[in-house]
């Protein structure tokens, strides 16, 4: 690994080691507290130890950001201790296989969409649908799905410039807030979902890029990103706002393709008979049929 990445890997870990430190209280972790005057907030470091079974010493290595060579039973312990949820521990797992040498390399995000797939989004001429890599890259979608999403396609960001990409046209589209309801619900998730990716795949140039583009050009996009929290976006409600059917509250599922590292099928399902399924039909004879590759992808 090198000098640049082993280093940036190891504020990247003593920076989520020591934010999840932050936010437990003694008591949250059912410790004595003795005495007024605490100059850290949550737990500090030799009650994390205390909390994980392990040495002070040992703990403030790993905090350090050294991870390598850490078992599967420090992690579960460390896991415990922090009371990390699913995506974090995973996220704790990604950091230490990228710590230990040789080292983990890049999880290849591919841009690439196959036949096969372009096949299933062009039969789902009942849903919007569209296919996303971890760096929320557009590489695909079905002709509702581009209708759904017209306001992303359609963003001036994208003009000269591709992918379409819907983290780029939420931090720094003035009309991201107008499409998405629930703006800054959905600037949490997408922030932590990057900051997901980076643990899986900390060698991706393309995603430190557009981190770095981000983090330099939008203040709310940095200030969620000092947090170190992550996430996984599987499914849930998405409340966007339409410029032609207007607000729509629309359950969504993303599901992984196994075949198909870093891309995801997200489609969205509105009920039967719902104000969301007849403006989607009404979107629907408005539009063209056909999936839509965008251009700029590689």
């Amino acid at each position: 690994m090198a000098g640049a990445d082993k280093k940036g890997l190891a504020a990247e870990v003593r920076e989520f080691l020591s934010t999840r430190r932050a936010r437990i209280t003694p008591e949250q972790a059912g410790l004595p507290v003795y005495g007024g005057n605490r100059r850290v907030a949550g737990l500090r470091r030799e009650e994390v130890a205390l909390l994980a079974g392990m040495s002070v010493d040992y703990y403030v290595r790993l905090e350090r950001g050294n991870l390598s060579g850490a078992s599967d039973s420090v992690l579960e312990a460390l896991a415990h201790a922090l009371r990390l949820d699913e995506a974090e521990r995973t996220h704790l797992y990604d950091l230490a296989r990228a710590s230990t040498p040789p080292g983990r390399r890049a999880t290849v995000t591919s841009s690439r969409v196959r036949p096969t797939i372009l096949r299933l989004l062009d039969s789902m001429t009942g849903v919007p649908a569209f296919v996303r890599n971890a760096r929320f890259d557009i590489v695909a979608a079905n002709a509702l799905g581009r209708a759904l999403y017209a306001p992303v396609f359609e963003s001036p960001l994208f003009a000269q410039r591709g992918p379409v990409n819907s983290a780029r046209f939420m931090f720094l589209d003035p009309a991201s807030k107008d499409f998405w309801a629930d703006w800054d619900e959905g600037a949490d998730d997408s922030v932590a979902f990057l900051r997901t990716e980076t643990g899986r795949a900390p060698h991706d140039k393309a995603l430190t890029d557009l981190i770095g583009e981000l983090t330099t050009r939008s203040d709310a996009f940095a200030a969620r990103w000092a947090r170190h929290d992550v996430r996984f976006h599987r499914s849930g409600v998405k409340n966007l706002h339409h410029p032609l059917v207007g607000a729509l509250a629309l359950p969504y599922e993303a599901m992984d393709l196994p075949s198909d590292p870093g891309l995801r099928l997200n489609f969205y399902t509105p009920e039967p008979d719902s104000p969301e399924r007849a403006a989607l039909a009404l979107l629907a004879s408005w539009t063209t049929t056909g999936t839509v590759v965008p251009s700029g992808t590689d």
